[in-house]
């Protein structure tokens, strides 16, 4: 496939690396010399210097060959009008990342189909709700929500002192009979698994759970975790990201927020539109202030500010002052693999959004959802079976699954139920499905027809 990327940002390089390494014939975009430079050196892709939105430029990188063209700038107009003009020459599949919601929210006068948009990407909004529920899980490192919701992939890090450590899978499935849940995958130093009822457990694992909303409490009390009761929230950085979170958690019953945010406007602006928000105007790295509004006696700390030393440095300071659960906005590559080392809960990248919403293009239409975790070479998906496809003909233990691949859960209609040998997936069914990157299509193929 012959995709476009414009933009060479830490998104649009993130986004054709990830092309690169799934073997497509990538062009990046960009006006930007040092940043093209980077991509030359770094990446296995074509890099052309020059304005997405030049008819020009994007004749010299073979846009009436394209298959997709992926618009990730940090300005909606340059992505939207590099995807009209894309979608005016030819090209089948067109994805623009848009920060306004202005295209998407029921009175919108332009919708994205009226400019040939494909797909509209909203990192930031796609990192608010998971830091939402990261907030509302306590306990778990990474939340992922599937089948509209009814199903929650948690990742829960086992310490030492945990009941489930030396046990089997088995052994947890028959001591908890009444839960319905499945392990999906588990990380232990740079290994992933993909594990089968004889996995034994060991300390420091971070196990990765697939269940219905109810039954995660209960998850994580039998590996060993509490869900903390969290009222009172302290969020750094009043950006984007930071107000979604302050939106969403402001609806939670009896949750008390602080927002600290250091331009006078904006702080003004928020105090106006955010409901039950209390919003301080200061500077994000002043410790003396965040101690002063109380940050030791917060049961959650979130570090959403557009520096990520910051967010890094103050979430540690938080872990240092007793705060229960830390959250940062992470991206950078060598921040992300450390973070829970150094002492961090939960680390958010926007980037990932737009690899997730990209990978399901890219797999397929029949591929509802495509997730990825930090520390899990593997992908999730969401993913529909076909007519005909092989995975309808057998129940799944008579099934001869490749290596690599595991079905966690199923959805038939609006009935959710976690895999067993004797599931039977049918046609029209959606399964959740873990798979090493080796075998991403193979399992693609397993629910084609």
């Amino acid at each position: 496939m012959r995709v476009i990327v414009i933009g060479a940002g830490e998104v649009g390089f993130d986004v054709a690396r990830m092309l690169a390494m799934e073997q497509h014939d990538v062009v990046v975009v960009d006006p930007d010399p040092e940043a093209l430079g980077d991509v030359e050196e770094r990446l296995d892709v074509l890099a052309i210097q020059g304005s997405g939105t030049s008819a020009e430029i994007l004749e010299e990188a073979g846009v009436r060959k394209a298959d997709m063209l992926i618009a990730v700038t940090a300005i909606d107009e340059i992505n939207i009008i590099a995807c009209m003009m894309a979608d005016r020459l030819g090209v089948a599949t067109t994805i623009a990342r848009v920060r306004s919601d202005e295209l998407t929210h029921s009175r919108s006068v332009l919708h994205a189909d009226d400019l040939g948009i494909n797909l509209v990407i909203h990192p930031e909004e796609s990192a608010a709700s998971e830091v939402a529920r990261l907030i509302r899980r306590a306990s778990a490192t990474d939340v992922l929500t599937f089948a509209d919701g009814r199903l929650h992939l948690v990742g829960m890090r086992l310490d030492s002192d945990s009941g489930a450590v030396g046990k089997t899978l088995q052994d947890l499935a028959l001591e908890n009979p009444e839960i319905t849940f499945r392990v999906m995958g588990i990380s232990r130093g740079i290994r992933t698994i993909l594990p089968g009822g004889n996995e034994r457990l060991h300390k420091n694992d971070q196990v990765f759970v697939l269940a219905r909303p109810k039954d995660i409490p209960h998850v994580a009390r039998v590996l060993g975790k509490s869900d903390l009761r969290i009222q009172e929230v302290m969020i750094l950085g009043g950006t984007q990201v930071g107000a979604k979170v302050a939106a969403q958690l402001g609806e939670i019953k009896n949750m008390r927020l602080k927002l600290v945010e250091p331009q006078r406007e904006r702080a003004e602006h928020l105090a106006e539109t955010l409901r039950n928000v209390l919003v301080i105007h200061g500077d994000a790295t002043d410790i003396d202030l965040l101690a002063r509004e109380g940050l030791g006696e917060m049961d959650a700390f979130v570090a959403v500010t557009d520096d990520e030393e910051s967010n890094l440095v103050t979430c540690l300071m938080a872990k240092h002052l007793g705060v229960g659960k830390t959250v940062a906005l992470l991206s950078k590559g060598a921040y992300i693999p450390i973070s829970q080392s150094i002492g961090l809960d939960s680390a958010v990248s926007k980037k990932l959004a737009v690899s997730r919403e990209i990978l399901r293009f890219l797999r397929g239409k029949h591929v509802m959802s495509v997730a990825t975790i930090h520390g899990m070479d593997a992908e999730i998906l969401e993913i529909e079976a076909k007519p005909r496809a092989k995975v309808t003909r057998k129940p799944l233990k008579e099934l001869s699954l490749p290596r690599g691949l595991l079905i966690g859960a199923v959805m038939k209609g609006r009935d959710v139920e976690v895999a067993t040998g004797d599931t039977h997936i049918e046609p029209g069914d959606r399964a959740i499905v873990f798979v090493l990157p080796s075998q991403v299509e193979s399992a693609v193929k397993y629910f084609d027809k």
